[in-house]
């Protein structure tokens, strides 16, 4: 079987995002697989990126966070709850990220979690630059081979994010997160499982929730990921633009989307070598 991580972010046990935690747990170790939960608020996570989160600094006379977090990791002197969430992401095969979505984005906890967790030299600043390559990353990168779903309870209306909904598409609301945090590392992100009028519902809506998470958790090996184009696999120039004839007839971030009769990508099956846990 797999191991899967489940990063969670919400202050109240009794909540709907903690519920579907548990739930998430149970439903996966029911499977077979193995689980190791990092609950945030539980743990007290230090969310401030700061000069505490290095044993040591390279040049302590003024702090650049991005050659310092380069140096600790490099050295081994990252703080030990950065290193220690690192290792879990290693060890995982796919990780499932919990929380209520709060002023369009995800609670500063998990941001916090992101900005010191995702070094330098471990997330990003990888793999070799050169032509229309610039480095590891939108699909390799160390976490490549992973899986990454978020499970978002949302206090508004579905229809508000819609298409033409006031807050704007879901899925535009989360690119910066499923695109930017998860697969710029090189995760395979699943499309995500999303709760509206979280605040609203009653327990007699739980059963059929519990249900439908139940089955996304019971395919998270067998999901189609969503098609975020490749950096690397030839459909971005020299200057990381999408090449001419490409994305048409879509628009926004979705020309970022493969679409059917889109050029084949290819990638460099090089993965980079860390520490496994």
């Amino acid at each position: 079987m797999s191991n899967v991580l489940i990063i969670h972010a919400h202050p109240e046990p009794k909540s709907l995002t903690s519920a579907l935690k548990d739930l998430a747990v149970e439903t996966l170790i029911a499977q077979g697989h193995e689980v190791q939960v990092s609950d945030l608020y539980a743990m007290g996570w230090k969310a401030i990126a700061d000069r505490q989160d290095f044993l040591e600094e390279a040049k302590p006379d003024r702090l650049n966070y991005i050659a310092e977090s380069r140096h600790a990791l490099a050295s081994g002197t990252q703080s030990p709850d950065i290193a220690a969430e690192q290792q879990k992401l290693l060890w995982a095969d796919a990780v499932l990220f919990s929380f209520p979505l709060w002023w369009f984005g995800m609670p500063a906890i998990l941001k916090g979690w992101v900005d010191r967790v995702f070094a330098f030299g471990f997330a990003y600043g990888i793999g070799a630059h050169g032509g229309e390559r610039w480095g590891d990353r939108y699909g390799e990168g160390t976490l490549s081979g992973r899986r990454a779903m978020l499970a978002v309870t949302i206090g508004g209306r579905e229809p508000h994010y819609s298409e033409r909904g006031v807050n704007g598409r879901i899925e535009d609301i989360l690119w910066p997160i499923q695109h930017g945090m998860l697969f710029y590392p090189g995760m395979d992100v699943l499309p995500p499982f999303t709760i509206y009028q979280s605040n609203r519902l009653s327990e007699a809506d739980w059963p059929v929730i519990a249900e439908a998470y139940k089955l996304r958790i019971a395919n998270l090996f067998n999901e189609q990921p969503i098609p975020f184009r490749t950096q690397n696999g030839g459909h971005y120039d020299g200057q990381q633009v999408l090449k001419p004839g490409l994305g048409a007839g879509t628009s926004g971030a979705n020309i970022h989307l493969v679409q059917p009769g889109d050029p084949e990508q290819v990638l460099d099956s090089t993965v980079p070598e860390l520490e496994q846990a």
